[in-house]
């Protein structure tokens, strides 16, 4: 059996432990993995290369992925899809296991539904936002990422007697801010499931800065403000907003200063989320998931995703993945602001 490996939208640490696992589970059953290069782009123009063991033997501690990726849609592109469907033929390639978020798993269930193609799906995204798994892969590294920069801040703020933002990624749900708010130890957290509380927040950070001379605030990147405008120039081709154009932290640090007269000075940790080498818990999750959907494959469940549940890893619908994002509940919301005193 030949079997295909991309993995489109973001790169996260966990990508590459996440190919090793379908490679070596792939020569158990003596299967040939071929690699599509960025994504779907890959399918679409025919970018493959071998994958054996020795180019996934060393990948457990890098972050990225070897086989690149992009955020393109087979659906947004002049017969995109049909190339697809052809480029699958012509590389005798009879199933294939895609590892994305939200956006490539969704294209994965679409292409299932509409054109039965033989697909698996793999959960990857730093925001953790995908229903049917307790958590993706990339999102426990992007935390810890956020959460050492967060104790930085920290250092510098309490020396010059400031207020310090930090403003993370996450589009349509706040895992990665409240995570790292909690265990960075925050005082405050803006979430996009949570419309902005500016008042209660300054009033909350007018005393925590009298009491100890520092206040932190993470900001999720997403989060919304009220008759902002946003034009078909910053939308992506699955139609998501270009978040880099809007500086969030920025305009809440604005807020805080003017309103409390304290120096306040915002830090934009972005890309550097996705990037480094994946934790321990990333790493195992990764190369769990790449053997799973091997597994999968072997026995015929086309149209699902891999799925952690508890410390099980099983296939569940890609239908139900993707039908619905997995946002922060109220119940997590309280108990982040049980912690702000």
């Amino acid at each position: 059996m030949r079997i295909g490996v991309l993995n489109g939208g973001g790169d996260v640490p966990g990508l590459n432990p996440a190919i090793r696992g379908c490679v070596l589970r792939a020569m158990d059953f003596g299967w040939e993995v071929v690699g599509i290069n960025e994504g779907w782009k890959g399918l679409i123009e025919g970018l493959t290369e071998s994958l054996g063991i020795s180019q996934v033997e060393d990948l457990m501690n890098k972050g990225g992925t070897i086989l690149g990726t992009s955020r393109t849609s087979p659906y947004k592109v002049e017969k995109g899809v049909e190339r697809c469907l052809q480029n699958i033929r012509k590389l005798k390639i009879e199933a294939i296991v895609a590892m994305g978020g939200e956006d490539t798993l969704g294209i994965a269930n679409k292409l299932y539904k509409e054109h039965k193609m033989k697909v698996v799906g793999v959960p990857k995204t730093m925001d953790n936002d995908l229903s049917s798994t307790d958590y993706t892969f990339g999102f426990d590294t992007s935390v810890t990422l956020a959460m050492n920069a967060l104790e930085v801040l920290k250092n510098t703020g309490k020396s010059h007697r400031r207020i310090m933002v930090l403003e993370v990624m996450g589009r349509h749900a706040g895992w990665v801010a409240l995570f790292t708010a909690i265990g960075g130890g925050a005082d405050w957290v803006l979430l996009p499931e949570e419309k902005a509380d500016i008042d209660s927040m300054c009033k909350h950070l007018k005393r925590v800065y009298e009491r100890k001379k520092i206040a932190t605030v993470v900001v999720s990147e997403g989060i919304e403000v009220p008759g902002e405008k946003i034009s078909k120039e910053k939308l992506d081709q699955f139609g998501h907003m270009l978040l880099k154009e809007r500086g969030m932290g920025e305009g809440i640090a604005r807020v805080i200063r003017d309103r409390l007269g304290v120096d306040t000075r915002v830090s934009v940790i972005g890309h550097m989320q996705r990037g480094g080498a994946p934790t321990l818990f990333d790493r195992m999750l990764g190369v769990r998931a790449g053997v799973k959907a091997v597994e999968l494959i072997k026995e015929g469940k086309f149209g699902q995703m891999v799925s952690l549940r508890g410390t099980e890893m099983m296939g569940v619908s890609l239908e139900e993945a993707v039908g619905k994002l997995k946002t922060v509940s109220p119940e997590w919301i309280d108990f982040a602001h049980t912690l702000f005193k």
